[in-house]
């Protein structure tokens, strides 16, 4: 029989499973809720637990499995297997993940950062289709993103490689919660959209239902913000030209810095599809020297929520080599 391979999601709500192929097909999928109350002491207990129920629900064992592979929020040491300052699953001290896990299950362990996991999975069998250079943006409550280039994930000295939500597009912009002002994550996030539209909404007069919303005190959300737009909107059209502006800008120093096959946008944000990514692609053009606006495609990723399950999975690869 042919080995499979496990991934994790980890997330502050659900933890997501799957059982994969080598080639990456899903055979088994399942999700438990995340404990994270006691500092988070449960997670990597039930994850074990949940594991070894489902091997034996499907009468496998560990060695038919070539290892797991988690994404997580928090700092990651890849080599040590530990996380830590992972704020919304309460792990706020270190948490020696690897060796937990390893011991619970007996089958070897890899993790990564959630969004470089995304990543992977996006390149492996996703939009990246496979290239050895791809980025990944994740659109979401914050900005995340990851690197891969000539095929290896690119970390950093401190791990914080790939850090895209946190590139300058504004130095006189908004105050980001990193310190700094201007960061891409406080324009472009669900929350930053929202922030430009109230920050434009100040001084502008003519017609609109997306201003009228804003004035009455009404709460707006970025879909809000895209939807109106959609509608013709000339104000919430206003904001999504803005949001666009800043986000092409940031895409077009990655392309001319790293020219990767693709700069794919994934996210909640990246719901707006082709209207989102053609307005991206134009300011991409405008910043861009002509070889990389040619050799470099703006796309959208294509794996939904599954793509930190099969990114994740794959960090089990590397067990195989």
């Amino acid at each position: 029989m042919d080995k499979k391979i496990i991934g994790i999601d980890l997330g502050g709500t659900t933890v997501k499973f799957a059982i994969l192929t080598t080639a990456g097909e899903i055979q088994q999928k399942w999700s438990i809720e995340t404990n994270i109350l006691d500092e988070g002491s449960h997670i990597v207990p039930e994850i074990v637990e949940s594991i070894n129920h489902h091997l034996a629900l499907y009468n496998m064992k560990p060695a038919d499995f070539v290892g797991i592979g988690m994404g997580t929020p928090g700092s990651v040491d890849r080599n040590a297997g530990t996380v830590i300052g992972a704020y919304n699953l309460n792990w706020t001290t270190l948490q020696p993940v690897k060796e937990q896990i390893e011991a619970g299950t007996k089958i070897p362990f890899a993790i990564d950062n959630d969004a470089n996991v995304a990543a992977l999975g996006e390149r492996w069998l996703g939009a990246g289709e496979n290239n050895p250079d791809v980025i990944f943006i994740t659109l979401g409550t914050g900005v995340g993103g990851g690197i891969i280039a000539e095929g290896h994930l690119l970390h950093g000295v401190a791990g914080c490689a790939g850090e895209i939500g946190h590139v300058t597009v504004d130095p006189a912009g908004f105050q980001c919660t990193c310190g700094k002002k201007g960061c891409l994550e406080t324009v472009s996030s669900a929350t930053g959209v929202v922030r430009v539209a109230r920050h434009l909404a100040e001084e502008y007069a003519g017609d609109s239902k997306l201003k009228a919303q804003l004035d009455e005190g009404y709460d707006i959300s970025s879909k809000d913000v895209f939807d109106y737009a959609q509608t013709g909107d000339a104000f919430a059209l206003m904001v999504v030209d803005k949001v666009c502006f800043y986000l092409g800008l940031a895409c077009g120093n990655l392309g001319n810095t790293l020219n990767p096959s693709a700069i794919v946008l994934g996210g909640g944000v990246s719901a707006a599809g082709e209207f989102l990514r053609s307005r991206v692609e134009k300011y991409f053009a405008e910043f861009t020297f002509p070889q990389v606006t040619e050799s470099t495609s703006i796309k959208l990723a294509q794996l939904g929520n599954e793509a930190g399950v099969i990114g994740a999975a794959s960090l089990a690869l590397d067990f195989v080599k």
